[in-house]
C-alpha cells in the first residue's frame, strides 16, 4: 500500500449522523483502485498508547484519480468515526491505500445485484458510477435497506442515475418506516426472497451489517450457484 497525503476539500452532511468527506490528493498525487477499495487511516484511540488503523471504503469512481469521496456515520466513541468527523475544510489528512479484495469483476455474462444496509452503499456508489460509465448493457439492481425516513439520502441521485441508465434499477427499504412512507418496507432479505428467483448468471455483491450478510447469502445460495463477494460492515 502506498501512503497519501490530502487536504479535505469538501465536507457534506447527508443526514443526522451520515458525513461525506473529499480529500483532494496533495500536489502531483493519483491513486489507482478498484472500485470497492478502500484506504485506511492511523487514528488515536483514547487509553491506547499508539494509534489504530480503521479502514473507509472510497464511495468515488476509479476514473476520478486525484482525489477521493468517502461516506461514513457517526459511531459514539468510535475513533475512525470521531476522527473523521472533527476534520475540517482545509485541513490535511494521511492515509494508506488502496487495499482490499472487495471490487467490481468485469463479467458481462452476469446480472448484478447490489445488497446493501446503512453506510454499505459507499462502495456500492463506486462500484455502480464505475460499471455505468461502460456503457454496458448488463443489468445492475440496488438493493439498500435502511431503518428510517430521516435515514435516507442518495434517493434523488439514484432515481436520476434510473433515467440516464435503463439497465439500472434500485429499492429503498426501510424496516422502521413512518406511517407517511409510501416505499418498500421491511428487510432486504424479504426484497431479495421475492425479486431474485434464479441465481442464474447473476453475480451478487452484499455489503452491511453480518445479519444481512448471512441472510441474503443463503437466500441466494437457496435459489441457485452464483458468485456471491461480501464486505462485512459493523
Amino acid at each position: 500500500m502506498e501512503t497519501f497525503q490530502a487536504t479535505v476539500s469538501r465536507i457534506r452532511d447527508l443526514t443526522h449522523d451520515v458525513r461525506e468527506l473529499e480529500l483532494t490528493l496533495r500536489e502531483s498525487m493519483e491513486i489507482a483502485f478498484k472500485a470497492g477499495q478502500f484506504i485506511s487511516f492511523d487514528v488515536p484511540k483514547e487509553g491506547h498508547p499508539h494509534s489504530i488503523t480503521r479502514p473507509y471504503s472510497i464511495a468515488s469512481p476509479p476514473s476520478i484519480s486525484d482525489r477521493v469521496l468517502l461516506l461514513f456515520n457517526l459511531v459514539p466513541r468510535g475513533p475512525g468515526s470521531t476522527y473523521l468527523f472533527s476534520l475540517r475544510e482545509g485541513d490535511t489528512v494521511s492515509f494508506k491505500g488502496p487495499a482490499g479484495s472487495f471490487y467490481l469483476r468485469e463479467d458481462p455474462t452476469k446480472r448484478i445485484l447490489l445488497v446493501a444496509t446503512g453506510t454499505g452503499i459507499a462502495p456500492f456508489r463506486s462500484m455502480l458510477l464505475t460499471q455505468l460509465e461502460r456503457s454496458s448493457t448488463q443489468s445492475v439492481t440496488l438493493v439498500w435497506g435502511l431503518r428510517y425516513e430521516h435515514d435516507l439520502y442518495y434517493q434523488d441521485e439514484l432515481q436520476a442515475l434510473t433515467e440516464r441508465h435503463r439497465q439500472f434499477s434500485f429499492v429503498t427499504t426501510l424496516s422502521r418506516p413512518g406511517p407517511s412512507w409510501t416505499g418498500a418496507k421491511g428487510r432486504v432479505n424479504g426484497l431479495i426472497q421475492e425479486q431474485v428467483t434464479s441465481a442464474r448468471d447473476l453475480a451478487a455483491y452484499l455489503c452491511g451489517n453480518n445479519d444481512m450478510i448471512k441472510e441474503v447469502t443463503a437466500t441466494i445460495q437457496a435459489k441457485g450457484l452464483c458468485p456471491i463477494y461480501r464486505e462485512k460492515y459493523y
